[in-house]
């Protein structure tokens, strides 16, 4: 049955927009309009302001379960519903480093899972990384691409609805990343020690994305600019980890005033999200949740203890507009993997939206138009 939502303020994926309603049919946005010039039909009265679903590119977990060689399609589903519960509804699941055995069945898995709410594809985080700039990635596992990984990848992407690659320039040819590039995946640079000349040429070769900016790389220095350098001079999309543990709040408004167009926020988030954990167990190394921060023992920061949601309102904290933090839960990711029909409002788009109250807490979600109210969280 159709129906209209009326009385919240509406985010479009750029923008704000007062005074207008939006009708539902048949599981999408029909019409976008004042409400005495759409249509009659049913109408669901909200407050507060309704956006797209949120959409978020690096989830390595949730729900109390990790992406990890031994998941299933229930530990995709977990995943992905544990994120709906937070108000966001798209999600690439995250594979950090690992064997190239449980890298094979998580791809396996993925291929053959069917249609799960909210699942947008797998993002292999590695192993084809710098051990430089490992991060909380076992070097161990870190290992440069091979020809047989590169067949695998190409094939993942033809059956995947999107398959994202966070590499080191070092540890694949200009080749590679030429041919996953081609086959439509997403490559990201992260976790390198490389140059600005060296980001340049992988840019030029077809990495199209930078994975969670200024961390697990090069820094930004005066003579040597590195990837941050790279990126934030450059068009290509770069994502955020706003938690202010991960990168300080002096250097996001850094990132923000020099790149206006291509931030996107994600929250790097692990097998907490979402519950009352204290810790977890992460390739036999225990990871420990204290003072919203997750940690290996030797205090390495090994993901973050963050929400989509959290990471809008700490920008918001930080000054940054609404609809520019906004916006990078949405419309700027959706854009980074090229997904144009996500992460705004616009007719002929599935009806996926979230209604935040006034401090952008997300209190409901829509899925194909089918209203879920939300838990309380703080």
């Amino acid at each position: 049955m159709p129906r209209i939502l009326i009385g919240a303020t509406l985010f479009d994926g750029q923008h704000f927009r007062s005074g207008e309603a939006l009708l539902i049919r048949d599981g999408r946005i029909e019409a976008i309009a004042a409400p005495e010039a759409l249509p009659p039909a049913p109408v669901e009265r909200i407050a507060g302001i309704l956006a797209p679903g949120l959409v978020d590119l690096q989830v390595n977990g949730g729900g109390g379960v990790m992406l990890d060689g031994g998941a299933t399609a229930d530990t995709l589903r977990t995943i992905c519903a544990a994120q709906a519960s937070l108000g966001v509804l798209h999600v690439l699941p995250t594979l950090i480093t690992d064997t190239p055995e449980a890298t094979r069945r998580v791809i396996e898995t993925a291929m053959s899972a069917g249609d799960i709410p909210g699942f947008l594809g797998l993002h292999l985080e590695g192993p084809h990384l710098d051990p430089r700039r490992k991060g909380a990635h076992d070097a161990a596992l870190i290992r440069p691409m091979t020809d047989e990984d590169l067949s695998l990848y190409l094939r993942a992407a033809a059956a995947l609805p999107k398959l994202m690659l966070t590499l080191a320039p070092s540890a694949a040819t200009a080749g590679q990343i030429a041919a996953l590039a081609r086959a439509g995946v997403t490559v990201s640079l992260g976790h390198t020690d490389c140059t600005l000349a060296e980001a340049r040429a992988a840019f030029a070769a077809g990495a199209a994305c930078v994975t969670h900016l200024f961390n697990a790389m090069s820094p930004l220095g005066h003579r040597e600019p590195g990837l941050p350098g790279a990126a934030l001079t450059s068009d290509v999309p770069a994502g955020l980890i706003a938690d202010s543990l991960h990168v300080a709040p002096e250097v996001l408004r850094i990132a923000l005033a020099a790149k206006p167009q291509g931030l996107f926020l994600v929250s790097d988030c692990m097998a907490v999200a979402g519950t009352d954990l204290t810790g977890f167990t992460l390739h036999g190394r225990r990871i420990l949740r204290r003072d919203g921060r997750l940690t290996l023992e030797d205090g390495t920061l090994a993901g973050a203890d963050l929400t989509l949601p959290q990471a809008v309102r700490n920008l918001v904290a930080l000054g940054v507009p609404a609809a520019r933090a906004l916006a990078m839960a949405t419309s700027a990711p959706a854009a980074a993997i090229r997904r144009p029909g996500l992460g705004r409002l616009s007719p002929g788009d599935p009806a996926d939206l979230v209604l935040l109250d006034e401090g952008l807490h997300p209190v409901a979600i829509w899925r194909a138009g089918v209203r879920t109210d939300l838990p309380s969280r703080p």
